[in-house]
């Protein structure tokens, strides 16, 4: 409701990822216009002995989001954590891959936590003398303002604690094009991703959303290093959801995630700010990714 109340309404991207959505997004990982999935495996994939030397064997591996991707997999099984705890605000998606990483790994101890990582946690385990690493690949974070981002990592900082450490994947400033291609893809999956969130409103608060008036739009703001998602509204109308009323123009949008993009010493001042010493950047070969190691001071 407030966020349909402001002079540009917007929604937090966080919902877009109920069971639908998760099933979307790893659609659109899978994309060939989308490329940090792939840039991302390929560093860790080539660099795996050293982001494991960095982040200690038997450490408590704390991971934000679903955690059944190719590149856990490869951590878990070169790390051997004592616990791994995976978070997420999709309880399809955490319940998924839990069983799907149990399977896997029968030894592995999976302690799944329900819940939305940018605030605070708790983390059902018992904090013992091994070594706390959040790991968060993906570029997720860039969904955050800088302002949120340091915010988040001040709570990553508070999990795991002096000495603790965090992996974190951040997309790079690259060709506007590149990232355009990314996010307008030809099959129109992130399209879908996006207006799925109007559904997900439909079907849980009583919505009214005409899909076929609301159109797909992303693109680059170089002023700000991001990329906005929006839903643009295609003609006059009124939607009612629980209640309410709102009104739009022909030509409003919702914006619905922001993306932001960074230069690695960029994100190392980020962290730096956050308590955080930046030891590692780890980059594929294109230099379209980065595998943040930061160490928490």
């Amino acid at each position: 409701m407030a966020g349909l109340s402001l002079p540009q309404k917007a929604l937090p991207p966080k919902y877009f990822y109920d069971a639908a959505g998760s099933t979307l997004f790893e659609r659109i990982c899978r994309l060939r216009e989308y490329y940090p999935t792939r840039a991302e495996l390929a560093l860790t994939r080539a660099h795996l002995a050293e982001i494991a030397r960095f982040a200690g064997r038997g450490v408590e591996l704390v991971e934000y989001g679903s955690g059944a991707s190719l590149k856990t997999r490869l951590l878990i099984a070169r790390l051997r954590p004592s616990v791994y705890v995976p978070v997420d605000i999709s309880r399809s998606a955490l319940d998924a891959a839990a069983a799907r990483l149990a399977r896997e790994f029968p030894w592995l101890d999976v302690r799944p936590v329900l819940g939305d990582f940018s605030r605070p946690l708790e983390i059902p385990v018992a904090r013992s003398r091994r070594r706390r690493v959040v790991y968060f690949p993906g570029s997720t974070i860039g969904n955050l303002t800088p302002e949120g981002a340091q915010a988040f990592l001040h709570l990553t900082w508070d999990q795991v604690g002096r000495g603790g450490a965090a992996l974190i994947g951040v997309d790079l400033k690259k060709d506007a094009n590149v990232l355009h291609a990314a996010y307008n893809d030809a099959k129109g999956v992130t399209a879908a991703f996006n207006l799925n969130l109007l559904t997900r409103i439909n079907r849980e608060l009583g919505g009214d959303f005409d899909l076929r008036a609301f159109r797909h739009y992303a693109f680059y703001n170089a002023r700000r290093g991001r990329i906005e998602m929006h839903l643009v509204s295609l003609r006059g109308q009124r939607v009612q959801i629980g209640g309410h009323s709102f009104g739009f123009e022909r030509g409003e949008t919702i914006h619905t995630e922001n993306s932001y993009k960074y230069s690695v010493e960029d994100f190392r001042t980020l962290a730096a700010a956050a308590g955080f010493r930046g030891e590692k950047a780890w980059l594929d070969r294109r230099g379209l990714f980065c595998l943040h190691g930061l160490v928490s001071g």
